[in-house]
């Protein structure tokens, strides 16, 4: 299990790589919020939370395996959190990414380096082309979640919520494979145990919500999960390092349909500050329309895990009508 000392270790590690993000006070006139606060990881250089645990598991690998390169499959934002971090430290990085991927995280990804290796839609594939190749080639794995690494550099954001707001209740994040969740939850329940964590997914790939209700990893189709347009949360299961914290941390997850996901992403881009991805509105999402599943709290941060929005999709969502619940 992640500790506090390790996530604290991360926080250093990446310092002068992450931005250290602000919060941000929720206003829009047509939601009607109060007491919401959101940690825009947008803002991040490659546009989404990935760089934090990208960075800190390269960083910390031997000489020896920096040596060797890294690889890791994704359908985007990891991909360019692993580029973005390789290339800062003079590592070669492979990407294993799904033909499907949004063009404008393979175009980024490409920019920053990286060799791509495209493979079909389901993530069980992304990640065994990149088992073979590196058995074939010597490469370090870089784990999109399911990696203590991983969880205690996105366990950095939990940190950060903290020092800025310590006064607050109920942090929702979204859920994918689980890699942020797992490390905000152990950074907020080891610093303030009254604090509640909430995990907010697609309810078309609520694998997360469906794992947590019964006690044990359920992993759903590929083709099921394909459905949804938060292409960021398309994991058919969420790692077992990643249940394990989710399960001792995590206080619920709740879950948002397609139209939901679609309002929250056009009331962000009111402001370019918090424009966010289909996958990056999830949490705001959730709090959004689904106050009723979530603790009666007064001081509430959701996480904006990306910004990487296709500007033809965003206009498509902005000339939508608004989203009645």
């Amino acid at each position: 299990m992640v500790t506090l000392n390790d996530i604290r270790a991360a926080q250093a590690r990446i310092h002068g790589i992450a931005i250290r993000t602000p919060l941000i006070e929720f206003d829009h006139p047509e939601s009607g919020v109060h007491g919401l606060f959101l940690k825009p990881e947008n803002q991040q250089p490659v546009g989404a939370f990935k760089l934090r645990g990208a960075y800190n598991k390269i960083a910390s690998l031997s000489e020896d395996d920096r040596k060797r390169g890294v690889i890791t499959y994704s359908s985007g934002n990891h991909a360019q959190g692993v580029a973005y971090a390789a290339r800062a430290l003079g590592v070669k990085s492979v990407i294993v990414m799904p033909e499907n991927a949004p063009a404008i995280k393979r175009e980024a990804t490409a920019a920053l380096g990286a060799e791509i290796v495209f493979v079909g839609p389901s993530s069980a594939e992304r990640q065994r082309k990149a088992e073979e190749l590196a058995e074939q080639h010597g490469y370090v794995i870089v784990p999109p979640y399911n990696d203590e690494q991983i969880i205690a550099g996105q366990g950095t954001i939990g940190l950060e919520i903290l020092e800025d707001l310590p006064e607050v209740e109920t942090v929702l994040a979204p859920v994918g494979g689980g890699g942020m969740i797992s490390g905000v939850a152990t950074a907020i329940k080891l610093s303030k145990p009254s604090a509640n964590v909430i995990g907010v997914e697609p309810e078309l790939a609520a694998d997360a919500q469906a794992s947590l209700r019964a006690g044990k990893i359920v992993q759903f189709p590929a083709d099921e999960v394909l459905r949804t347009m938060a292409d960021g949360l398309r994991t058919q299961s969420i790692g077992p390092i990643n249940f394990e914290h989710i399960r001792r941390y995590v206080d619920d997850i709740v879950t948002v349909t397609e139209d939901e996901i679609r309002e929250a992403v056009r009331l962000l881009a009111a402001n370019p500050k918090t424009m966010a991805e289909p996958s990056g509105a999830v949490a705001v999402a959730g709090f959004l329309f689904h106050r009723d599943e979530l603790p009666k709290t007064k001081l509430n941060v959701a996480i904006i895990s990306g910004g990487n929005i296709d500007p033809g999709m965003l206009e498509e969502f902005r000339r939508g009508s608004r989203y009645s619940n």
